[in-house]
């Protein structure tokens, strides 16, 4: 098993180096093709948001080297949250209302007007259900039942704080690669995941750091639903149901509070926040 385990992380992460820094030499070698992409940041510099798609592509990749079981899982996954994240960052304006958070999104659909987010929403959600489908339960019908639940939430939730923690340069890749990594691995799977998610930190950490790429929705909510995702394959319910305590506990912290003041007040945060930061 650790001899599996160690290839399949080692091909999963050798293809998401592969993926990300084809994109983003592609990204550098034709940027008139990706003028459209251009963003200012929150220092009203300009940002570029191809760091998304390298991110994306590298975890597409990733996720074809995982066990047959759940590789097109996790592909449909992150597909599909990639995709939602890049209707959020390009056609946000052709949506008849705007909102901020999930209570914002909400609001608006209940007054009959659709957001981009509420789309993304139903996007991710449904590709964390589909892709939820392929990972290995056991016990009875209601067990299984609430394990796809709590494991379908779990890659939509994360998919989303992720995307929270996309405001400043380097913050969604450092917590992403950490998280990733403290979680450990509990099989092939979680184990090519991991990797992927440290590999495509590396490839596009210098581009994000400096601020002049950034993850933006697409690659967040990509990188966020691949983490999910492997915290979601995690044998035991406990650790499972942890974790998506702690990620409904910040979803609902993000509608009341800033995450950027309370990393900035808290030393050892702002400290881990600003290193590398240009």
């Amino acid at each position: 098993m650790i001899d599996v385990r160690i290839r399949v992380a080692a091909l999963a992460g050798g293809l998401a180096v592969a993926g990300a820094g084809a994109a983003v030499a592609a990204a550098k070698r034709f940027p008139s093709a990706f003028s459209s992409w251009n963003r200012t940041s929150y220092a009203g510099t300009p940002v570029s948001l191809t760091e998304g798609l390298a991110a994306a592509a590298g975890l597409g990749l990733a996720s074809a080297a995982l066990p047959a079981g759940v590789r097109a899982g996790a592909g449909i996954a992150v597909g599909a949250a990639a995709a939602a994240g890049a209707v959020d960052d390009h056609f946000e304006d052709r949506f008849p209302a705007k909102g901020k958070g999930f209570k914002g999104h909400i609001g608006a659909l209940r007054e009959g007007k659709a957001t981009s987010g509420a789309l993304k929403i139903g996007l991710i959600g449904a590709g964390a259900g589909l892709g939820a489908l392929a990972i290995p339960r056991h016990g009875g019908r209601l067990r299984r039942a609430a394990a796809w639940a709590n494991q379908s939430a779990l890659i939509a939730g994360t998919a989303n704080i992720v995307n929270l923690l996309d405001l400043r340069p380097g913050r969604a890749l450092k917590a992403s690669a950490a998280a990733s990594i403290a979680a450990g691995a509990s099989g092939p799977a979680a184990a090519g995941l991991r990797d992927g998610i440290v590999a495509v930190s590396a490839v596009c950490m210098r581009g994000d750091l400096e601020g002049k790429t950034m993850l933006g929705d697409l690659g967040a909510n990509a990188v966020g639903a691949a983490l999910g995702y492997s915290l979601a394959l995690a044998p035991g319910a406990f650790a499972r149901w942890s974790c998506l305590s702690g990620v409904v506990a910040l979803t609902f912290a993000s509608e009341k509070l800033s995450f950027s003041k309370v990393i900035e007040e808290t030393p050892i945060l702002a400290w881990a926040d600003r290193l590398g930061r240009r």
